[in-house]
């Protein structure tokens, strides 16, 4: 199974494409956002390797930001989280990897947590901010009201919306943010 989504910046000018694929280790999410950024122009390619139950493994982060170059990767393993080698102690506990510049790693919470219509739960992430070298805490929280639509919280950094997130599981709305591209529903191929 592959799924295909291409979403337009709403805050900024701005493009992210994504494509997450089934291979004999997992998932493989990657993608690309080429945005406007305070820097300059930004181009940001990424990865995040999933096992099976959709629990982050790694992740990869490369192109610039502006004059500043990226080149970041990102390893969770038994011993917990590096980037670029370097130990992360802040986020050791976190199972999953957020990117602060695309809507796509909402994705692994939303399948692995599965909640049920009215379930209500806290996913802290391990968070890469654009232009970091290194992972954050960012506590959030996710309330499933109806079939497609979850109250998502992340009180640190003053974010509250409610996302449209279809079955396939990448967001097709995310207020103040991202919108997906029109005629693209987060496609299964």
């Amino acid at each position: 199974m592959t799924l295909l989504a291409i979403w337009r910046r709403t805050d900024e000018p701005g493009h992210d494409v994504a494509q997450l694929k089934q291979t004999d280790l997992g998932w493989l999410l990657n993608g690309a956002a080429v945005y406007l950024s305070e820097a300059g122009p930004a181009r940001l390619d990424y990865t995040v390797q999933l096992a099976e139950d959709w629990m982050t493994k790694s992740g990869s982060v490369r192109g610039f930001i502006g004059p500043q170059s990226i080149d970041l990767t990102i390893i969770r393993n038994e011993i917990g989280w590096t980037v670029n080698g370097q130990r992360q102690p802040a986020v050791q506990s976190m199972v999953d990897l957020d990117y602060g510049f695309t809507p796509a790693t909402n994705l692994q919470q939303i399948r692995r947590m599965n909640l049920k219509v009215g379930d209500k739960a806290d996913f802290p992430v391990a968070w890469l901010v654009a232009g970091a070298s290194s992972l954050v805490v960012l506590p959030q929280t996710y309330h499933r009201v109806s079939e497609t639509e979850y109250i998502y919280e992340a009180p640190t950094v003053s974010y509250r919306a409610t996302l449209l997130i279809p079955d396939a599981g990448f967001a097709q709305d995310y207020p103040d943010g991202w919108i997906l591209e029109t005629g693209n529903a987060g496609r299964a191929l």
